[in-house]
């Protein structure tokens, strides 16, 4: 469904981010994108949802093709149009606004059907229901994640990209996001899952990718990166290791991913 290409992205015209990254996502798949802080996974949804401009990034190489169609050159409402929604790194809702309000703002772009889209998003959101005249800013952390998805949704993307949907959420609040993410992709919509808790989301995916310094360095069944020593040492945690990715056997690790 969703290819990226040797796709490199600079910034402010002499910051080089993205380094010839090239992904793909199979249509109904939930795929997982693992790498520590600036390895340059929220760049790369940034490209795919045409939001790089905001942040003074442009696309100087490569290319992004949703269902065959090339969409890196489109803008961020014309993307959504084409079928692909995000839910932004921190959640990103509407405070001053209702849940309602805020999910009717995530339909504009849908082509009829708005109540019965948020009607959807109520039965996988039986609290937003419950919730649906409270102002969003008063939501828990967990609620504001749900709406956020929620948001997403009403639009009837075809892929969803999730940055960091368990950030700053409580263990029992970040199960129920996971089996969420599961229940999306159940009802048809594919996912590409940007996290770094690698449990919750290689548990769930079916094929992963790890990104370090703006490149992809590792690619493999999502099982298979469960299983990999260096991905549990970094992500899973084992005694003392230190919480800085290159110290772990730096030099080593890229030698081998990338020989």
């Amino acid at each position: 469904m969703l290819t990226v290409k040797n796709l490199e992205v600079v910034y402010n015209d002499v910051i080089l981010v993205l380094r010839g990254v090239s992904l793909s996502v199979p249509e109904g798949q939930i795929v997982a994108l693992l790498g520590a802080n600036g390895a340059g996974k929220t760049t790369l949804l940034r490209a795919l949802s045409g939001l790089l401009d905001i942040h003074d990034g442009e696309i100087t190489k490569g290319e992004v093709r949703l269902r065959d169609q090339p969409i890196h050159t489109f803008d961020a409402p014309k993307i959504v149009a084409a079928g692909l929604g995000q839910v932004l790194e921190g959640r990103r809702v509407f405070s001053e606004f209702t849940v309602e309000e805020n999910l009717r703002v995530g339909g504009h772009t849908r082509r009829g059907g708005l109540a019965e889209g948020i009607e959807e998003v109520y039965e996988l959101f039986p609290v937003l229901k419950e919730r649906r005249k409270n102002t969003a800013g008063y939501l828990s952390g967990g609620e504001q994640q749900m709406l956020a998805m929620g948001r997403a949704l009403v639009a009837q993307p075809e892929i969803l990209l999730l940055d960091e949907p368990s950030l700053g959420l409580a263990p029992r609040i970040v199960a129920q996001i996971k089996d969420i993410i599961v229940q999306i992709n159940e009802r048809g919509t594919t996912v590409l899952l940007v996290e770094q808790n690698a449990t919750m989301a290689l548990s769930i995916a079916q094929h992963g990718y790890v990104m370090e310094h703006g490149k992809v360095v590792m690619d493999k069944p999502a099982a298979e990166l469960l299983d990999d020593e260096d991905i549990r040492d970094f992500y899973l945690g084992r005694g003392d290791l230190a919480t800085s990715y290159r110290d772990i056997k730096h030099y080593k690790r890229r030698k081998r991913w990338l020989s």
